[in-house]
Parts: structure tokens; C-alpha cells; sequence
């Protein structure tokens, strides 16, 4: 019905092998900055790898179709996947090629401190981000 109404639909997938999908949810044990991205889900995600498998083969049976088909991302690389997925909607959706304005920086004038309090008074986060341990 959608596409019927003229409407553009575009399914991606992004497919991650169970390696590096493991290998993923391991760091994030491990880095206290991207540990909130580790849920329960994730975890039980696992244990369940084969059953998802069968269930998005399921889904895609039933739902890629011609005049809306999914298409598939080998996402291991997460940039690359990203890259793939911005080059292949730009196929898909009409649109025509600009080349942008040419565009200038213009040059800084020089400070002038007189007007500006000085940095020390100024209350500052303290950078909590430093003292984490990075992988």
C-alpha cells in the first residue's frame, strides 16, 4: 500500500557474522564508555543466534518482494557497511546531481582578550572521559 501511494520503500539489512558480532559485544564488557550499548537482549541475543537466523530467512521470504525488496549489508566492517548503504540509497532514490558553491573561510580577526574574562573563572566538567580505561 505504501509503494502504491508513491512512496519510496527501501529495506536494508545489516548482516554481522556471529564472530565479529561476539567480538563486539565482548569490548563493550570491557569499555566503561560503550558498556550501556550491552543489553539483556544482546546477551540472550546469543543463545538464540540460529532461531533469529531462521526468522529473518523467514521474513525475507515473505516480505522481499520486486517492487520492495531488502537489501542486504555485509556489515562486519561498520564503516564500509555504512558507506555501502549511503551509495546504494543514492541509486534508489531519483535525484539530481549538484555540485555545491564553492565556499570560503573567512579569516579570524585577532582576539581581543581585554574583553573576555579570564579561562580561570570560568567552572569547567571535569574530564571524568580521561580516566577510563581504553581498549
Amino acid at each position: 500500500m505504501l509503494v502504491d501511494e508513491g512512496i519510496i520503500l527501501i529495506k536494508f539489512w545489516f548482516s554481522v557474522s556471529d564472530t565479529v558480532q561476539e567480538e563486539r559485544f565482548r569490548s563493550r564488557l570491557e569499555d566503561p564508555m560503550r558498556r550501556w550499548k550491552l543489553s539483556d537482549t544482546d546477551l540472550f541475543s546469543i543463545t538464540r543466534w540460529e532461531d533469529y537466523s531462521r526468522a529473518k530467512d523467514d521474513m525475507f521470504d515473505a516480505t522481499d518482494l520486486d517492487f520492495a525488496p531488502w537489501w542486504s549489508i555485509e556489515s562486519d566492517d561498520k564503516r564500509a557497511s555504512r558507506i555501502n548503504a549511503i551509495k546504494h540509497l543514492l541509486t534508489q532514490i531519483p535525484y539530481e546531481h549538484r555540485v555545491p558553491d564553492k565556499v570560503s573561510i573567512p579569516e579570524r580577526p585577532d582576539a581581543n582578550d581585554s574583553d573576555r574574562p579570564p579561562r580561570e573563572q570560568t567552572k569547567f566538567v571535569a574530564d571524568h572521559a580521561r580516566t577510563l580505561k581504553k581498549n
